[in-house]
């Protein structure tokens, strides 16, 4: 029985790591900036428009702005160093921050459906605006449209739940200027009731992917496993190792977005505690091979092929 202690951090992974860091700042500091610019905006534009529903969207847009300073503080927290308390790092700072951006969405989605089913039952509630409105709709419509799409871009480029739920997020916002602008059409068409329609279908959206987000953060913090391609994946570097007569009790947790695997190797009884000590470096050096696999932890068993696990 055979456990080793491996540091917890290789210069592949501490530079991964960095990547992702500084493409989190620099593209949440860009989302800062718009959604700020955005938000004065919409808001002054939909007072001197007579624009409720413009109005609602530049308070809507200052939510972005709260996820923004949340992403934040977690894309600093999570890049701290491994210390005494937390030895395998602080990576799941960013899973409690995409848990914190979904109740955002959740709540922003509530928001939206409930206001939608207001001026539906009393359309009294949907006021006439002016045609200014709808410039600055269709403007912060084009703008937050396009932040998403940058921000799902870096998101997908350095594997960063977070920040894939931070680039929903505004992609929600852009759906909420959508419904304005719909609503400023058909208001400025005598159709009133398109904008609290347009609102619920999307308020209904937003709600249905902060849910996807909320459960799957709550998920990985109460160790959800990988997925079957992953296990897959580890499985078939053991199988390739020649030394491993065999494997079980594999298993895996999520940590921000790596995983930290622990697996109970089967090997020659008779072989020397340094033979299956350099094994079991072997193993681990295969797997770490796979960028999403942050740490290995392995436990050495005498490979009986009698015995079925």
């Amino acid at each position: 029985m055979h456990k080793h202690e491996i540091p917890t951090s290789t210069k592949k992974e501490f530079a991964l790591q960095q990547e992702k860091f500084k493409a989190a700042k620099k593209s949440t500091l860009i989302s800062v900036a718009v959604n700020t610019l955005l938000s004065i905006w919409q808001i002054i534009v939909g007072v001197f428009s007579h624009s409720s529903g413009l109005i609602a969207d530049g308070i809507h847009t200052l939510s972005d702005l709260i996820a923004d300073f949340v992403v934040l503080i977690a894309n600093k927290k999570s890049h701290k160093k491994p210390d005494a308390d937390h030895p395998y790092g602080h990576f799941r700072y960013e899973n409690g921050a995409s848990l914190i951006l979904g109740i955002i969405l959740l709540i922003v989605g509530v928001g939206m459906g409930w206001s939608a089913v207001e001026k539906m039952i009393n359309p009294a509630l949907i006021p006439e605006v002016h045609s200014m409105a709808l410039v600055a709709a269709l403007t912060a419509l084009v703008a937050k449209e396009g932040l998403f799409r940058y921000m799902l871009h870096v998101a997908n480029k350095v594997n960063s739940s977070m920040l894939v739920a931070n680039a929903w997020h505004a992609r929600s916002d852009a759906a909420s200027s959508l419904v304005v602008a719909i609503g400023i059409i058909g208001s400025l068409c005598g159709i009133r009731i398109l904008d609290p329609i347009a609102a619920l279908i999307v308020g209904t959206f937003v709600f249905r992917m902060g849910f996807k987000f909320t459960y799957q953060s709550m998920q990985d913090l109460m160790d959800k496993g990988a997925d079957d391609e992953t296990l897959a994946q580890i499985s078939d570097v053991l199988k390739g190792i020649p030394d491993v007569k065999g494997f079980h009790d594999l298993k895996t947790r999520k940590s921000g977005d790596f995983f930290l695997v622990d697996i109970h190797l089967e090997l020659d009884g008779q072989m020397t505690i340094l033979e299956g000590h350099d094994i079991a470096v072997n193993v681990r050096e295969q797997l770490m091979k796979n960028p999403q696999i942050l740490d290995v932890m392995t436990h050495l068993d005498p490979y009986d092929k009698d015995c079925l696990h």
